[in-house]
């Protein structure tokens, strides 16, 4: 009898598309593949596209989302990875055209995979997941634009899962950090807030995405901020772009309020403000290692306030939940060991 496992798969039948948890034929691996048992996969915005047949997302259907995973190497084809290596993988074509991490196997090319690192647990490696990565791939990039003396940065969509971890990394790093969040002055986000700062409550404050925009976007605004890092495109990244100080940056990575923004040259000429977009999916190998060895050490964050563990039969629940935006911090999915 063919070895199954079981997976999130999503269906689509005369244009509408339907998931359901089903026993798929587990994969064997080629030259150069590894077999991952997964422990821990996490759900993102993508996911939830993918898991809805939006366009331009999974290849082709029938499909199994999820665009990060860890886990035990079960067998393997490769030079550099040996079974029982516990291992990420994240990004590239995972969850996209290969099946992803909504399963409780994977397979992989060894170039899309790296080593977890030996002081982070696998649930806390999904609690970052992709997001982690790209949080810190924004990160980086602000850091090495910015004058040291700057100190004043706005993250946008800061309850989301990019956002939150962006704030609590940039939180522990000394900066001074504005959150905007539709999610603001709610009960709800006040204590999301309170406990994403810790003890570092004093150097947070948060704006509901109302207040932000206010009147609009100007050409230029008053400078509020020495960077910015946002989550959400649209009218966001045209409002921090028109309040950065000069010289300052702003790092790009989400469209979730839309995929194109209106600006003008001021912020770039009159400002000399940097505008660096980020892709985390398709980052170096040896890039992506530094990212997860930062995140074990030096901007390492406890995140178990800010994630939600769930299963796979509570999967459906959760991707309607981050479509309508109601999504705060990280859900993570533990696989279980009827593997």
């Amino acid at each position: 009898m063919t070895a199954q496992y079981r997976a999130f798969l999503v269906e689509e039948s005369e244009g509408k598309f339907s998931a359901s948890i089903t026993e798929l034929e587990k994969p064997q691996p080629q030259e150069n593949e590894v077999l991952i048992k997964v422990e821990y996969s996490s759900l993102n915005y993508k996911d939830a596209l993918c898991a809805t047949g939006v366009k331009g997302v999974a290849a082709s259907y029938p499909f199994v989302p999820g665009i990060d995973a860890v886990g035990i190497v079960q067998k393997s084809f490769s030079k550099d990875f040996s079974k029982g290596d516990r291992v990420i993988c994240s990004g590239y074509n995972l969850g996209m055209s290969v099946y992803g991490g909504f399963g409780n196997y994977i397979c992989v090319p060894e170039t899309w995979i790296v080593n977890c690192p030996t002081n982070m647990d696998s649930l806390s490696a999904m609690s970052y997941g992709v997001a982690g990565l790209t949080s810190a791939a924004c990160i980086e990039a602000i850091m090495e634009n910015l004058d040291q003396n700057s100190k004043s940065i706005v993250v946008s969509g800061a309850s989301g899962g990019v956002g939150s971890i962006a704030v609590g990394i940039l939180l522990k790093l000394g900066f001074k950090v504005t959150a905007i969040s539709t999610k603001g002055t709610s009960k709800e986000g006040i204590d999301f807030f309170k406990l994403l700062a810790g003890r570092h409550e004093n150097n947070l404050s948060v704006i509901d995405t109302e207040t932000f925009l206010g009147e609009g976007v100007r050409p230029l605004d008053k400078a509020n901020f020495s960077a910015g890092i946002d989550t959400v495109g649209g009218e966001f990244l045209s409002k921090i772009l028109s309040q950065v100080e000069p010289k300052g940056v702003v790092s790009c990575c989400g469209n979730v309020a839309g995929g194109s923004f209106k600006s003008s040259v001021f912020p770039f000429i009159l400002r000399g403000i940097s505008l660096v977009g980020i892709d985390s999916q398709d980052s170096p190998l040896q890039k992506k290692q530094n990212f997860w060895d930062k995140l074990a050490a030096d901007w390492n964050l406890d995140l178990q306030s800010q994630t939600k563990v769930i299963t796979l039969d509570e999967l459906q629940e959760e991707i309607t939940t981050i479509l309508e935006g109601g999504q705060l911090g990280r859900v993570v999915i533990k696989h279980g060991d009827d593997q």
